[in-house]
């Protein structure tokens, strides 16, 4: 029985029983000094539209805003570290509830962070800060190879498919999208109509499933593609080799979250766990990857295709190097996904212990595409764990050239990382395929904080790249972050993540040691 069913039940006999008691005595009717209040604050509660958690848990769902009213004040003096010295998520989600809700987000009484501890970070400003505007701060796509290209923001909304998410939250995200101009990536789940209900830009991801574009045995059905692929709300392809949360393994939909609705947009079987494939079928090695690459951007119309990935074995990621330099072909953009992120359902060794973190995955694979040098021709976009702008200027300083982000965007539309996600009973509304959960999330509502969320970051970040003396996230440097390593020495990123000379794997006489075994291995004719 739900929570709204068991408060309507309470509003039919609680009445009946304070009626029926207070004829055998007068003092039960005191009793509705305690009825009527709770009946009251439970309408109220359904009606508003600003907090979901109400909406679905009326009365009960207080307790969890007396927590959010006090914990604030405890956070100043009790905040845990991560290795690099800066907050745990704890700290940084409550960051993005007040920029989504438009509060204030400054701190007083300076730092809470031990600035002497091992692995604290900073950026050093300069003499001569420049005024960064935040509506400058987009980055072209597809400029060199497509007749449409694409100006992105520096910060979109990272994949997460309608199956995963709600479509109350798809369609909020997508709002929130068209009013800030930035885009929404549709993760492998496929394009569907509440992706195009508010005319947000669209990143349509295809995944090892194909869904959306695939046959009834589950390969890639060009005619399918080629017709959704041509809508003008679609600006980017994005190919999905693999993702942080589970690389190597394939996304997973679990059974009670297969509805006939998403079964059809999927072309699933309704009530099964819906498991993509580990690896595609329409490619078997580097070449065959670039020359779907082409494929799609010629079925497109010239649109930017580019490929997801979370790095694993480097000289996979150089045979792909390879085979650019084989082929002639190259994709738009490749977007670098960290081992620590994703926001889905993950057996527990995967989220812990496979595939690089997104720090190292990134200086790798940008560092490989300045070896070719071909890097004023690829962009690279970073995920990962991103929540605030000093994130993005620290993914700059080791090649980003923009940043997706889902898990700050499922905090702007109201996730508290109750982490229900997998079993279907989200309590906000966010990650569940239940009407009685998914409705109470308002969208027009949702939408309005997502927007708020990505201007705020957007300025923030202006403001940090000003103080820096750089225009853009692309400006950003190694030198321009420092680490403390103990607490007699510091360092810049350029010791541990040094940026290599463009075209060096080139050049045999000017490639590493620790890159040669790998370039040397790698092939693109096999992965």
């Amino acid at each position: 029985m739900t929570i709204h069913r068991i408060f309507l039940l309470f509003c039919i006999l609680g009445p009946l029983a304070v009626i029926a008691l207070g004829s055998f005595s007068p003092l039960f009717n005191l009793l509705w000094l305690l009825v009527i209040p709770i009946i009251a604050t439970g309408v109220y509660d359904i009606v508003q539209t600003r907090r979901t958690v109400l909406r679905i848990y009326p009365v009960i769902g207080h307790i969890r805003y007396l927590f959010e009213f006090i914990r604030p004040e405890i956070q100043q003096y009790f905040v845990e570290s991560d290795l690099n010295g800066t907050p745990m998520p704890r700290e940084w989600r409550s960051l993005v509830y007040q920029r989504a809700k438009k509060q204030n987000d400054t701190r007083p009484f300076g730092t809470i962070l031990d600035t002497y501890k091992n692995g604290y970070e900073w950026i050093n400003h300069a003499m001569t800060p420049v005024h960064v505007p935040p509506d400058t701060l987009r980055e072209g796509f597809g400029e060199v190879n497509c007749s449409k290209p694409y100006s992105a923001s520096t910060l979109n909304i990272s994949a997460m498919s309608y199956g995963s998410l709600s479509k109350s939250a798809v369609m909020a995200l997508n709002r929130g999208a068209k009013m800030g101009s930035f885009f929404q990536n549709t993760g492998e789940g496929g394009l569907t109509d509440h992706h195009r209900k508010f005319g947000g830009d669209i990143v349509w991801q295809i995944g090892t499933g194909y869904f959306g574009c695939r046959d009834d045995l589950g390969n890639f059905e060009p005619g399918l593609f080629q017709e959704k692929a041509r809508e003008d709300q679609v600006k980017m392809i994005e190919i999905k080799i693999s993702q942080g949360a589970k690389p190597g393994h394939g996304g997973i939909l679990p059974a009670a979250k297969v509805t006939e609705e998403i079964a059809r947009i999927r072309h699933v079987k309704i009530g099964k766990d819906v498991i993509s494939p580990p690896h595609h079928t329409a490619f078997s090695n580097p070449e065959g990857l670039l020359k779907f690459v082409k494929q799609l951007r010629e079925m497109s119309e010239g649109k930017p295709v580019g490929f997801k990935l979370c790095l694993g074995r480097k000289h996979e990621f150089l045979g792909i190097c390879k085979a650019m330099l084989d082929t002639g072909i190259t994709p738009d953009f490749i977007t670098v996904d960290g081992g620590e992120g994703g926001t889905g359902a993950a057996p527990i060794e995967m989220t812990n212990a496979v595939g690089a973190p997104v720090r190292e995955g990134l200086h790798f694979i940008s560092n490989a595409i300045r070896g070719i040098g071909l890097q004023d021709q690829i962009k690279i976009i970073a995920a990962g764990k991103m929540l605030s702008a000093y994130h993005m200027v620290r993914l700059g300083a080791l090649g980003a050239d923009t940043v997706n982000s889902a898990r700050g965007m499922m905090f702007a539309l109201g996730c508290i990382q109750a982490r229900h996600c997998n079993n279907d009973s989200c309590p906000t509304g966010v990650a569940t395929q239940n009407p009685a959960r998914y409705k109470m999330l308002d969208v027009t509502d949702k939408g309005v904080r997502v927007f708020n969320y990505h201007q705020a970051m957007i300025a923030a970040l202006a403001e940090l790249l000003g103080q820096l003396g750089v225009n853009s996230l692309a400006d950003v440097k190694p030198f321009h972050i420092n680490r403390r390593v103990n607490q007699h020495t510091v360092e810049t990123y350029e010791a541990f993540y040094p940026e290599m000379e463009p075209g060096f794997l080139l050049n045999d006489a000017k490639i590493p040691q620790s890159w040669e075994k790998d370039w040397d291995r790698c092939s693109s004719g096999y992965w």
